[in-house]
Parts: structure tokens; sequence; C-alpha cells
């Protein structure tokens, strides 16, 4: 059995959606199976790195851990404090530009998003603009997850 749509919490943003995922029965329980973890929240990463307006906390908090990076090494990386990354997580101040758009950059090299050209990226990077769409992803093929439409 497939499930109509699953709201992926677990990704730690507020807004990821997944269609056609399995159910499996588990001694009477539904329980959902999202296999290939590695790849979806690859392409999560992927659809954050590409879309246009200023990260949210959540969604750099999202490429910060899947670039496996601390708050003190992201902050390193864009000559910023720790306790700034963290008030950028956590909303309290909004990210510049141009440690956005490295950010973005540093996410395409470290997570191998090769598909998308970094000279692009200082255009998606609008302060004040925040992407309003929730992710959607088609999950009736884990080995080859894709963004819905």
């Amino acid at each position: 059995m497939k499930t109509q749509m699953y709201h992926y919490t677990e990704s730690g943003l507020p807004d990821v959606w997944i269609e056609g995922l399995r159910v499996r029965d588990d001694a009477g329980e539904p329980t959902i199976l999202i296999p290939n973890i590695n790849n979806l929240h690859k392409l999560i990463a992927f659809r954050i790195v590409i879309s246009d307006g200023a990260l949210t906390g959540a969604e750099l908090r999202y490429l910060r851990t899947e670039m496996g990076m601390t708050q003190a090494e992201l902050g390193e990386l864009v000559h910023r404090e720790r306790l700034t990354v963290s008030r950028w997580e956590l909303g309290e101040h909004e990210l510049d530009g141009a440690a956005e758009a490295l950010i973005r950059v540093c996410a395409l090299i470290k997570l191998d998003l090769d598909e998308v050209d970094p000279t692009e990226i200082s255009d998606k990077c609008k302060l004040g603009v925040h992407r309003k769409a929730p992710i959607r992803i088609d999950g009736t093929d884990p080995e080859n997850y894709r963004l819905a439409a």
C-alpha cells in the first residue's frame, strides 16, 4: 500500500512532503518506510540550494548538518562567530547575502550537487524574501527520488 502524502518532519524542516511512500503493516500498526535516506536528504538539500529567496533558519541548519559542519566550522567558513550562526538558525538575525551565497556554493561542493551552476547562486539569495512553496518529493521510486511537480 502507498500513502497519499507524508509530512516528513524528521528532516527538521516544517514543509517537506513525500508522495507515494510504502506503508507496511507492523503488528497491526501502519509503518512508513523511507528507504535510501541519503539520496532523499541530498534531494532536499538540492531543492533548498536552488530555491529563490533567503534561506530560513531551519534551511540553514539543514544544509549545515548535511554538510557535516558544526556552527563554529560554518562560522569560520563565512568569517563569522558561532553565535552569529546560531542566531541565523534561530531566526534572530537575517543571514547576509554574501554569507548565504558562500554557504550555498559550499553545499553544492560538499554534497556533490553538480547539476547546479555555482555562478547562478547569488541571484537566488534575495534578502527579506523567503520561499513559500513546500518541498514536495515523489517517493514512488525510492531509488530515484525526484522533486514532485
